[in-house]
């Protein structure tokens, strides 16, 4: 198989929950431990940090990752979803995967992932623990896809674990409050290793200083950082709570042995962009009219984008939106403007949801605008109908951004 066709092949053997959704959702890590077995256990042979939270998790991991290259270690980087390549997700110092390597791994183990009926996503994981062994990287960043506990990469015993913040998402999974959500976050809290809080609320804090006690890891509160605060080249106002994260996270590093110097934290977070070709965050992508595209989806994403989006300086505000088919609207459409032309689109994947849907639900609240037939169409209806002194924002789900980037 070439590589367009290895992808095909990795996406329906089990479909991959971006696009499929609750089916694709396995909640036993059985598989991913025997899939490590069967590779020559590769999570043990590299050193990790493990990165979880409701937001600002993909932000933080690409924050740490380009401070680490910069402080000259070999980084490596996994992260999901992607938007445009698959590649985006397995990274060494800001270096997408080959497609040789994704071709070579899958074809090299395709009997065992079809015996054993795989997912995407466990599939995937393995993928990236065996490029980080087959590099040689020094550290790697591991994202959480979806949860923490029950999550495919929670097989690795990392340096330090860091939960962003918890936040209303994926209730059908990870529970309905925040201690639930709280609860399987904190899974990812490993015996001895020192744990990093980004945001807590009084409901989180008791669940993470339990686990930890129990783990008798050492808690650290971003809140509680006191030392040199740098800006960076990712502008979303979000990101001030995302850069305290990863300086307290980098302290901790510090204190380990970890050799990071400052002017290697002052060039990371300013290079963020260049060094790990993160995309869809506050992402700026032209002018007159000025388009901004977010990938912030649920409430907790969503308010502090739009309170940034409000106070930009614009005559007209038009809004390219689209929204998978299991989100709660009545939790999210409320927190978009009421004072925007709306262009409305279904995502080009299995979870979209019908523009005719969410145009009706949209109405309920106010928010006035046409229907598309596709993303690429509403976005071209906005860059006609919007002046030099308009604002255009493309939203809703990560697959929109994805469609126009």
């Amino acid at each position: 198989m070439n590589y367009r066709e290895t992808l095909d092949w990795m996406f329906t053997q089990l479909p991959m929950y971006q696009r499929q959704g609750g089916s694709a959702y396995k909640i036993d890590l059985q598989k991913t431990l025997q899939l490590a077995q069967h590779l020559g256990s590769p999570e043990n042979k590299f050193k990790s940090i493990h990165v979880a939270g409701t937001n600002g998790k993909g932000s933080t991991s690409h924050m740490l990752a380009s401070v680490l290259q910069e402080a000259g270690y070999k980084a490596g980087l996994y992260t999901s979803p992607h938007l445009k390549d698959f590649r985006e997700r397995i990274r060494v110092n800001g270096e997408m995967i080959s497609e040789d390597y994704v071709v070579d791994f899958i074809a090299s183990h395709q009997l065992y992932f079809e015996k054993n009926h795989l997912s995407f996503f466990e599939m995937t994981v393995g993928m990236a623990f065996q490029y980080f062994v087959d590099t040689k990287v020094d550290i790697a960043v591991i994202e959480v896809g979806l949860g923490g506990r029950l999550d495919s990469t929670n097989i690795i015993t990392p340096e330090a674990s860091i939960i962003t913040n918890i936040g209303i998402d994926h209730t059908q999974f990870l529970g309905n409050t925040l201690e639930e959500i709280a609860s399987e976050k904190a899974g990812i809290i490993k015996q001895n290793v020192p744990v990093i809080i980004g945001r807590t609320t009084p409901e989180t804090e008791k669940v993470f200083k339990e686990k930890a006690k129990a783990c008798n890891s050492t808690l650290y509160l971003a809140s509680d950082y006191n030392g040199a605060v740098y800006s960076s080249d990712l502008k979303g106002d979000y990101q001030k709570e995302n850069i305290k994260t990863t300086l307290q996270s980098i302290s901790v590093l510090q204190n380990k042995g970890w050799k990071i110097d400052d002017s290697s934290i002052r060039r990371g977070l300013n290079n963020v962009v260049s060094n790990t070709g993160l995309l869809g965050r506050w992402q700026i992508l032209q002018q007159n009219p000025r388009v901004i595209c977010d990938t912030a989806h649920n409430p907790d994403g969503l308010k502090p984008v739009f309170a940034q989006l409000l106070n930009e300086d614009y005559d007209h505000l038009h809004i390219v939106m689209g929204m998978v088919n299991d989100k709660d609207l009545d939790v999210v459409l409320p927190l978009f403007p009421t004072k925007a032309q709306y262009y409305f689109a279904k995502p080009d994947i299995l979870r979209g949801l019908d523009e005719q849907k969410l145009r009706k639900k949209a109405l309920t609240y106010k928010l006035f605008g046409e229907e598309y037939l596709s993303v690429k169409k509403a976005y071209k209806a906005a860059l006609q109908q919007a002046t030099k002194r308009d604002l255009i924002y493309v939203g809703g789900s990560t697959f929109v951004v994805a469609e126009i980037i």
